[in-house]
């Protein structure tokens, strides 16, 4: 029972000198939880308050079932663009509404999560390559970067679309629209979190949303000169509430929690092994699937969003001493004293700020320098990533991480669709038999054919197999005899490809040709049982190495063939 709940586990062998780091850690850690959940919340489409309420009961749930000890969970920038993409039609402009269709997303990614955890799944992660994680962060942090520049420039703007919001706040800068005493804010609070970031152990963030408020509230900014702000904050906290909408608008969010749990579980699963490696811990990814997703389903029962682990407030935990999953309880309890004691203390924190902590956030995410090397180490790979990268940016969030997925399995079936592969040869000094076509000194033996195939065996590339090996046997300076498929790379054959070896093994004894396999793995050799292959083509047409057929076949050829180890040393 105790797997199931790691927080407990915890607790249970808790040690005293802890409880200091974690308090003050989690103390830290609510100067960021506050302007970032009120931030993110609006960059969803939501009142600032439900950012608050996302960010509290989220941490409590993982607090008793999340594994990492150090992970922080809440609201991300990286899954705003998401959520607003998919509440904002359906709400219609009821804000109500739309803390309702956020609530029940939430509750659907965390049941998704749930059931990532529970059927041990984790291996999925392993479809979005590097460069397609590199596009779909870019075109994530240009979606976000975008959605909050009208808010810095004090209007707003009704288009939803990238395209769409970047001409219609052209239009209203160009118009006049600018509130510049808000952009002021905006920017000054924008340059300071950039410049200061450096600086870990300063609450920069903290310190740049106090100032804006101050400012606003001394010069009465809001009545004064029409800037927008987040208002009084409802005191207290929410009741806990199930979600209930019609079964159209569950099948229409279906779609989007599906690709807020694949974001989720990419950056979950990756945050939590790099912190578990710098700790000397290990972290199971399903376990980690089983935590958020309960903290998911907490955020949706009690007025929430979907969250995720953060990237930007685990680092803030961590060099503030953090120990255990009590820093999180701790940062949440402090948030709740702030709703209890002083809901109006921020009343005054100007929306331009908000967007300048999004937008700084935004920028953070960039993959450029990873770019760069892509470009430079493999450029077929660097325009895959600016093809998810356009897709998330272009099409939207949810479609992005589709076109992500779709584009992850094409180029896993390409390299095996279209693998390497190579006909070989000896070199003088060198052990083993190598690619003729990277060591043109190599020499052939005469009437052989050594074929090495780099993939496995199956319905997309039999027929490239087939021809290539036909190929081989008419560029054969020799007469050939025999064709031997050095096998050691191919994992696998299905009856597609069996079908195939059929065929050929057929088309080459027409020819004369003995074929013959080399190096085959056991679980191979079994499927050709299976398919009554094995014994067709001859058991003792199965060698172990390349060089045990060479030698097999010299003798039994009768080929006047003298290897380089066997020539006589000269003295």
């Amino acid at each position: 029972m105790l797997s199931w709940l790691p927080g407990v586990h915890v607790i249970r062998h808790y040690e005293l000198s802890w409880l200091q780091n974690d308090l003050v850690a989690g103390i830290v850690l609510s100067a960021l939880l506050v302007p970032v959940g009120l931030a993110y919340a609006q960059a969803s489409g939501l009142p600032a308050i439900y950012g608050l309420y996302a960010t509290i009961f989220p941490l409590l749930a993982y607090a008793i079932f999340g594994p990492s000890r150090i992970l922080i969970v809440g609201p991300d920038s990286a899954l705003a663009p998401m959520i607003a993409a998919m509440v904002l039609p359906l709400a219609g402009g009821d804000a109500g509404r739309a803390v309702v269709l956020a609530g029940v997303l939430a509750i659907l990614s965390g049941l998704i999560c749930l059931l990532i955890g529970i059927a041990r799944a984790g291996f999925v992660t392993e479809l979005l390559s590097k460069p397609i994680r590199y596009g779909y962060m870019n075109g994530i942090a240009l979606t976000v970067l975008v959605s909050q520049l009208a808010k810095l420039f004090g209007f707003s703007v009704s288009a939803t679309g990238l395209l769409q919001r970047l001409w219609e706040i052209g239009e209203g800068v160009l118009g006049g629209r600018t509130n510049w005493v808000s952009l002021a804010l905006g920017a000054g609070t924008l340059l300071a979190v950039l410049v200061l970031k450096r600086w870990k152990r300063v609450p920069v963030v903290l310190v740049a949303v106090v100032i804006a408020t101050l400012i606003v509230t001394v010069l009465d900014l809001g009545n004064r000169a029409g800037v927008s702000v987040v208002g009084p904050l409802p005191q207290g906290l929410p009741a806990l509430t199930l979600p209930i909408v019609s079964w159209e608008d569950l099948t229409a969010l279906l779609t989007g929690a599906i690709a807020i749990a694949a974001v989720s579980f990419a950056q979950t699963s990756v945050l939590s092994r790099n912190y578990a490696a710098k700790r000397g811990e290990y972290v199971d990814p399903n376990r980690e699937m089983i935590g958020l997703g309960m903290a998911n389903l907490a955020a949706g029962l009690f007025q929430g969003f979907p969250i995720n682990s953060s990237a930007s407030r685990t680092p803030v935990a961590e060099a503030a001493g953090a120990r255990t999953q009590l820093t999180g309880v701790a940062g949440a309890l402090a948030v709740v004293l702030l709703l209890f004691a002083a809901p109006n203390l921020l009343q005054n924190l100007p929306d331009a700020a908000l967007a300048a902590i999004v937008i700084a956030a935004a920028i953070g995410l960039f993959e450029v320098r990873d770019l760069r090397r892509l470009y430079r180490m493999q450029r077929w790979e660097f325009w895959l990533s600016l093809a998810c990268f356009g897709g998330v940016a272009l099409l939207g969030p949810v479609p992005g991480i589709l076109l992500a997925i779709g584009i992850a399995i094409i180029e896993f079936l390409w390299e095996g669709w279209r693998p390497y592969y190579a006909v070989l040869g000896r070199v003088d000094g060198l052990k083993g038999y190598h690619d003729i076509t990277r060591h043109p000194e190599a020499r052939r033996i005469p009437g052989l054919v050594l074929f090495r195939w780099d993939a496995p065996l199956f319905f997309a590339n039999a027929e490239l197999f087939h021809n290539s090996v036909l190929d081989a046997v008419d560029e054969s300076p020799t007469p050939v005899r025999w064709v031997v498929v050095a096998a050691e790379p191919v994992t696998g054959i299905d009856i597609t490809a069996a079908d195939m070896l059929d065929n050929l093994e057929k088309e080459l004894r027409a020819a004369g040709i003995q074929l013959c396999f080399a190096e085959m793995k056991g679980p191979v050799k079994d499927k050709l049982r299976r398919y009554g292959l094995f014994y067709r083509f001859g058991e003792r047409y199965f060698f172990r190495t390349l060089g045990t057929t060479v030698t097999e076949y010299v003798r039994a050829e009768n080929v006047d063939w003298v290897d380089w180890e066997d020539r006589p040393q000269k003295r």
